[in-house]
C-alpha cells in the first residue's frame, strides 16, 4: 500500500486554506475535523502558537514531507496549553534552530529570546527553567545577541506584549529560517521543529478517550 495514500474520503494534506474537505485539507483544518469543530485552520482545540507553527510548516514543507506530518495531527488536538505556553513554546522553538539559521534570522530569534528571558525573570521561579533555556541558546550566538542589545531590544517588556508581538515573530522566523538556510534536509527539520513545539505545549490527560503521549525527538 502506498504510505502516502489516504483512506477513501480523507483528503491529502495540501498547502493553503481550503473551503471544505472536498478541496483538500491543511494540517490544522484536519485537526479541526478530528476535534469535531467547525472546519477551520484556526480551531480552538490547539494553542494559537502551536497552530501557527503547524500552518507554517504545512505550507513550507514539500508535498511528500507534508503527507508524513499526518501522524502528528491527533497530537495537537486538545493541546490548548496554559499561560506559560506563550513563553515556553517560542523559547523551545527558537532554541532548537538558532544555530542553524541564517544570520539575519539568528538576530531576530536572539531579540525574542532576550525579551523572553526578561519576562521569565519577572515571572519568578515558575519560569526559571525557561529562562535558563533562553540564556543557553543566547550563549550560542554572541554576535546576534550583541546586535540585538545595540538596538535596545532588551528593555522592559510585558508578558502581554511578548505574547502578542514577540512570540508569533519567533515562531514564524524559526520556520522560515530553516527554508532560508537552503538545507537539503529542510523537510526533516521542519517536521522536527513541529515536534519540538508539540512537546513544549502541555497535553491534556486524555483526548477522545485516548491517553496523550509525548512525541519522541
Amino acid at each position: 500500500m502506498n504510505p502516502l495514500a489516504a483512506p477513501d474520503g480523507v483528503p491529502l494534506l495540501s498547502a493553503g486554506r481550503h473551503r471544505s474537505a472536498r478541496r483538500g485539507a491543511c494540517f490544522m483544518e484536519f485537526a479541526s475535523f478530528l476535534a469535531g469543530e467547525r472546519w477551520s485552520d484556526h480551531p480552538s482545540c490547539t494553542h494559537p502558537l502551536l497552530a501557527q507553527l503547524a500552518r507554517r510548516v504545512n505550507d513550507l514543507i514539500g508535498d511528500e514531507g507534508r503527507q508524513q506530518l499526518a501522524p502528528l495531527i491527533p497530537l495537537v488536538v486538545g493541546r490548548r496549553g496554559d499561560d506559560r505556553t506563550w513563553l515556553t513554546l517560542p523559547v523551545a522553538v527558537a532554541a532548537a534552530q538558532i544555530l542553524d539559521v541564517p544570520e539575519g534570522t539568528q538576530r531576530v530569534l536572539a531579540a525574542g529570546l532576550l525579551s523572553a528571558r526578561q519576562v521569565c525573570t519577572q515571572a519568578g521561579p515558575d519560569l526559571a527553567a525557561t529562562g535558563r533555556r533562553a540564556q543557553a541558546a543566547l550563549d550560542l550566538v554572541p554576535g546576534a545577541v550583541a546586535w540585538a542589545e545595540r538596538l535596545g531590544v532588551s528593555g522592559r517588556i510585558s508578558p502581554k506584549t511578548f505574547a502578542n508581538r514577540c512570540a508569533p515573530t519567533m515562531i514564524r522566523c524559526a520556520a522560515d529560517g530553516i527554508v532560508a538556510s537552503g538545507d537539503p534536509d529542510r523537510d526533516s527539520r521542519l517536521r522536527a521543529l513541529l515536534e519540538t513545539a508539540i512537546n513544549a505545549c502541555p497535553a491534556p490527560s486524555r483526548v477522545h478517550g485516548v491517553a496523550e503521549v509525548a512525541v519522541p525527538l
